[in-house]
């Protein structure tokens, strides 16, 4: 066929066309797997960039970013013109004349070269079909990668085509965009605003000619010009940018001579640090949404989505405060009163030994530290006790210290945690989550991960089941010793509970007095009557969805559930009897901001409406009854506008577990505190019950937010009820007043002493009555 053309350049040319034409459609097709991929033209017109999902609060407050890249493009209006200046000065002097790869510059640099001056020739839309497309990955290179300079070669002719492909299909202005968008500008920032929030605390509109300058300068080496570890360096290369501005005309000699005398200013924005996974909130969405993304086709870290919590940033703001406060004080209560003891103690009170070694043998790296070791337990020993620098928690501040790895295990062994969250129980809006102390070092989130025992907190569903068996709130039951007997498993066991106070009053209570006090006498008493599994189906009627052993003790908080069970299971009461699923995102859009989901919480009827109010109003007699357990309550300004509040504390077994459930007109709070390991826990009542620990919390938290007028939540009281109460339940208990003027109070407790002239067991003869201060586990 070339024999025909006589003409021999003609001939030469025709073959040289032919053969690219053979390489170009080979490299296309990724002839026989040995070229790789190439862009096609579906890719080039719509490519695919990985960019940040956001989440907001529901009053549009960032929390938090996910990404694989951290991205938040802009267009091309929103870039200011010293940043495109800069950057085609620098990088692409002919941008707008050439078609996507300069031939010139490529002639240019290879004469450079030559001579000594070594110069890359790569246009801006090169670069840009290099970042887009990954065009020298691995999986777009296909079997000629095991050939160096063939390899070279094959990738840089990819990127040619790929160069001429987007400048066929885009605008100058759309290129110059999109590379700016896509290009790293290192610390996991990518894209031109991100970078500039990053460095700047500001977005890519507001930076000076000086900091763009800075910007575009990284681009040559991001490492290398990196102006928070090399300032330097950095400073050195903004100043090289900001003369090829100069040079090419668009920089005047005084503004050239401005932007030099420039000192380097960062200001690290926190964007970066909200990207990083280090939030409580941002895990528990990020868990939220994975089902929703699956069943969507949508990629939470790559697609740009813009998602609203439920989450109030004023209330989330006080509750994070009002975590901080307490639980700095708890802490320090809670080594002060151990001093030099250790606290990991059994159910006897015994100190557990070698406790911290037997908690290293349970990390996951344990196996393969002993197995380098040869299993040595001398060796592993040292390795455990060798003391290195490091930084620990504490509630002020990272700390520096010198810690073995047993040293560390035993400090954060010591350290208690909490976990609270607030739901609006109407409509099933979270509006706070704390799933800990800090994120950063605790990640178990201790709202919905953890379980733990809820003591008293769980007695109010046993009270829920007496109601619906047919009792009233005045009905009346009587503080005295109880047995009961059941099978667990065919074997018979008997169950004798005692009370916290160490003693039994013999007095008549209502219902409602009962479990405002918290007596788990009466409680037992209770459940045996409608029987336990009653009290098990009302709980998870209500909401609790964590298995349940349905003995006697179940009323009394013996099973773990979860802070946010108990949460959704109170919000029951308070919202008519509807049960509510908590949600935590109620909205999703698109990167256009198109609304693509707007959540609704799943309701269903659980209680009758009076069976409802009549549980809130058992509720307030924690408040309300005569030495109501959440009583410590008034030490806070929670009073003004007669204001209302249900509650139940709970401590388990040991002080364990320090609970506290809080009910007003409008939110329904949980709190929870205590080591992460159940062998650690306060000593007494009068340090480590829900009330001196979980309860304050939230207090403070309601101080806050009522004191704040802006979050909208007020004081006041709970509404009156809608139908009519066909109970009977308004029978408030009298207060009982001791004369101890004539009691010895070292010998005897005054708070079970009688009025003078009055037995505090009248129908009980004097040889049946109990000792005073029977000593009793606490329940």
């Amino acid at each position: 066929m070339f024999k025909e053309i006589n003409n021999r350049f003609l001939r030469y040319l025709a073959i040289v066309i032919c053969i690219l034409i053979i390489i170009i459609c080979a490299v296309e097709i990724n002839f026989l797997g040995l070229f790789g991929y190439s862009p096609t033209k579906k890719d080039i017109k719509f490519p695919s960039l990985s960019v940040a999902s956001e989440v907001y609060t529901a009053d549009s407050v960032l929390i938090g970013r996910y990404y694989n890249e951290n991205r938040t493009p802009v267009t091309f209006n929103e870039i200011p013109a010293g940043v495109i200046n800069a950057l085609v000065a620098t990088e692409d002097v002919r941008f707008y004349k050439h078609k996507g790869v300069d031939f010139y510059s490529i002639a240019s640099g290879i004469v450079s070269t030559a001579k000594g001056d070594k110069r890359g020739a790569s246009t801006i839309t090169q670069q840009l079909a290099k970042n887009l497309y990954r065009t020298r990955y691995n999986k777009s290179q296909g079997y000629i990668k095991h050939i160096p300079v063939v390899r070279t070669l094959v990738s840089k002719f990819k990127e040619w085509l790929t160069a001429y492909k987007i400048e066929s299909n885009y605008s100058k202005n759309d290129i110059i965009t999109m590379y700016l968008n896509t290009v790293p500008f290192g610390n996991n920032s990518f894209g031109i605003n991100t970078a500039s929030k990053h460095y700047f605390n500001k977005t890519v509109q507001k930076i000076k000619v000086e900091e763009g300058a800075l910007l575009v300068g990284m681009l040559k080496a991001t490492s290398t010009y990196n102006p928070i570890k090399f300032p330097e360096k950095a400073l050195e290369r903004r100043n090289i940018v900001l003369t090829q501005m100069h040079k090419y005309g668009y920089l005047k000699d005084v503004e050239l001579q401005s932007a030099l005398s420039q000192t380097l200013k960062l200001d690290i924005g926190s964007d970066s640090e909200k990207s990083d996974g280090d939030s409580y909130l941002r895990s528990a969405v990020d868990k939220w949404l994975n089902k929703w993304c699956d069943e969507n086709d949508y990629n939470l870290y790559e697609d740009g989505l813009k998602i609203y919590t439920t989450i109030d940033s004023k209330l989330q703001k006080y509750a994070e405060e009002a975590v901080q406060e307490q639980m700095k004080n708890l802490q320090r209560r809670f080594n002060n009163s151990w001093g030099n003891e250790e606290p990991w103690r059994d159910s006897e009170g015994t100190l557990i030994e070698n406790f911290i070694n037997k908690a290293v043998e349970k990390l996951v790296w344990y196996p393969a530290l002993a197995k380098k070791y040869h299993f040595n337990n001398d060796s592993l020993q040292a390795f455990l006790s060798k003391p290195k620098k490091m930084k620990v928690f504490s509630w002020d501040g990272d700390e520096e210290v010198e810690f073995s790895t047993l040293d560390s295990l035993a400090y954060y062994a010591k350290t208690l945690n909490t976990g609270m969250m607030t739901l609006d129980p109407f409509n099933g809006h979270i509006k706070v989550w704390v799933g800990g102390d800090n994120h950063k070092y605790f990640q178990y989130d201790h709202v919905n991960q953890a379980k733990r025992q809820a003591g008293s907190t769980f007695k109010p569903f046993a009270y829920l089941a007496a109601l619906e068996s047919g009792m009233n709130p005045c009905d009346k039951f009587t503080d005295k010793p109880v047995t009961i007997k059941y099978k667990l498993e065919n074997k018979e066991e008997v169950w004798e509970p005692k009370n916290s106070s160490y003693s039994f009053s013999y007095r008549e209570m209502s219902l409602r007095l009962a479990m405002a006090r918290s007596v788990n006498s009466i409680t037992a008493q209770i459940t045996d009557s409608i029987g336990w599994d009653k009290v098990v189906e009302a709980a998870h009627r209500c909401g609790i969805e964590s298995p349940l052993q349905s003995v006697p003790s179940v009323s009394l908080g013996s099973n773990d559930v979860s802070v946010f069970e108990m949460v959704k299971a109170y919000s029951t009461f308070i919202n008519k009897g509807i049960k509510t699923e908590p949600m935590l995102v109620q909205k999703i859009y698109d990167i256009d901001n198109n609304l693509i989901e707007e959540f609704k919480a799943k309701q269903e009827k659980a209680l009758t409406e009076e069976i409802a109010w009549l549980m809130v109003y058992m509720l307030r007699g924690g408040m309300e009854e005569p030495e109501g357990t959440s009583q410590a309550l008034w030490e806070w300004d929670l009073w003004k506008n007669n204001n209302q509040i249900g509650g139940k504390t709970g401590t388990s077994s040991d002080y364990v577990d320090g609970w506290y459930m809080g009910v007003t007109k409008d939110l329904v709070t949980g709190v929870w505190v205590g080591a992460d390991d159940r062998s650690i826990h306060f000593k007494t009542s009068e340090t480590g019950e829900g009330s001196k620990t979980a309860l304050p919390i939230f207090a403070k938290f309601m101080e806050k937010v009522y004191k704040d007028k802006s979050t909208g939540y007020s004081e006041g009281r709970f509404p009156k009820p809608d139908i009519e109460i066909t109970r009977i339940y308004n029978c408030p208990s009298p207060q009982i007043f001791k004369d101890t003027a004539t009691i010895d109070s070292l010998k005897t407790d005054s708070l079970n002493q009688p009025l003078p002239g009055e037995e505090i067991f009248p129908d009980i003869k004097e040889e049946t009555k109990p000792p005073i201060t029977e000593p009793v586990p606490v329940q």
